[in-house]
């Protein structure tokens, strides 16, 4: 099966039953409560399902009455399947799909216990926070995000159907995908930085705290997930390991290459291959999509000092929308030693010029 792109199509009737109620869970639940979709919500801890209450993301499950049109599964990895299975024994007449991050080994196990899989889907929602719990969700989680929908061979169309509806009603941009072309793509779209982002951050430990205090943003940015939740990626990476497996074996050859170089940096073709090195990188990351989703495209950057009081980095976003330029990308980073902020800004490559001389004109200290 070949990806592809829609926004979802029709919408939920109601009601909707959310089994587990973390942080997607609850920001589900916050979406649909929004467009005026009934919500019931479930969950084995009492105080995340109360919470989830409280914050409106639905009533609590003991006071639905009839049949839910749809029972979404927002369980841990490891015990999804479970889930699943029992919603479409307790629920004969709904569709039932799970938002889990793997999808191949939950077909499959559901297809051995003998599951209803024409009313079962298996999704993806590409989204989520640093944060989690009920406490983190938000009804805006999943606008223009991917969503991934995984049908079965024996997928119902109405299923399919109430699946996309789902996405399409939290305003996400729907792909649909083979369960194991998903598990694949994600093992190197997303399990891969986690591991590597973890080794990064992994060599830190014990460095002294003035090694640390040279680290700017590359380190930042390489490290950032490196603080997600350690019980959840063992599922994720338990489950997947096969397809990530995979993809450290040639992230191995690629490490034993480099060492070997490295280890004789000034032998002949050495410097060849470090700099093919880092242009095969310059290739991958180019194919990234670009914003909004689209193509890959370059902008130009440039650096602003500001004073690292409040206030100052809204009085310069003002003041670059009142010169007509639209800022592409953002970053922030500090000087070192100094009550100094850098906002690193990218804009279309037409506007360089243009915005750093209106800015320099402004009295801001621009750095090209």
């Amino acid at each position: 099966m070949s990806a592809f792109r829609t926004h979802g199509r029709g919408h939920l009737n109601g009601p909707v039953v959310i089994v587990g109620s973390g942080l997607l869970g609850t920001s589900i639940g916050l979406g649909l409560r929004g467009r005026g979709v009934a919500v019931f919500l479930s969950d084995p801890s009492p105080t995340n399902q109360a919470v989830a209450v409280d914050i409106g993301a639905g009533l609590p499950l003991a006071r639905l009455e009839g049949e839910p049109e749809l029972v979404v599964v927002a369980a841990p990895p490891d015990v999804t399947a479970d889930v699943v299975a029992k919603a479409l024994q307790d629920y004969p007449a709904a569709v039932v799909v799970d938002i889990a991050s793997v999808k191949t080994a939950i077909l499959a196990d559901l297809r051995s216990r003998g599951a209803d899989l024409g009313r079962y889907v298996g999704t993806h929602p590409m989204a989520g926070r640093e944060k989690s719990g009920p406490v983190a969700a938000r009804g805006e989680l999943f606008t223009s995000m991917p969503w991934v929908v995984c049908p079965a061979d024996e997928t119902l169309p109405e299923s399919l159907r109430v699946a996309r509806a789902l996405a399409g009603d939290l305003g996400a941009v729907v792909s649909e995908f083979a369960a194991d072309e998903h598990d694949e793509a994600v093992a190197l779209v997303s399990h891969l930085p986690q591991v590597m982002s973890s080794l990064v951050a992994s060599r830190l430990q014990g460095t002294p705290p003035h090694a640390l205090s040279l680290a700017g943003n590359g380190l930042r940015d390489v490290t950032r997930i490196a603080a997600s939740d350690p019980t959840l990626w063992v599922q994720i990476l338990g489950a997947n390991a096969d397809k990530v497996v995979e993809i450290l074996h040639g992230v191995r050859e690629d490490l034993n290459r480099l060492i070997g170089t490295l280890e004789a940096p000034t032998a002949p073709g050495a410097r060849l291959d470090l700099a093919q090195l880092i242009s095969e990188g310059n290739a991958g990351q180019s194919r990234i999509p670009g914003k909004h989703g689209g193509p890959p495209q370059a902008y130009a950057w440039l650096t602003v000092l500001v004073d690292d009081t409040p206030g100052q980095i809204a009085k310069l976003l003002t003041e670059i929308g009142e010169i007509g330029v639209n800022v592409e990308d953002l970053r922030l980073d500090h000087s070192s030693g100094q009550n100094v902020g850098m906002v690193e800004i990218s804009v279309l490559p037409n506007k360089h010029d243009l915005l750093i001389e209106a800015l320099n004109d402004r009295g801001w200290r621009v750095l090209q």
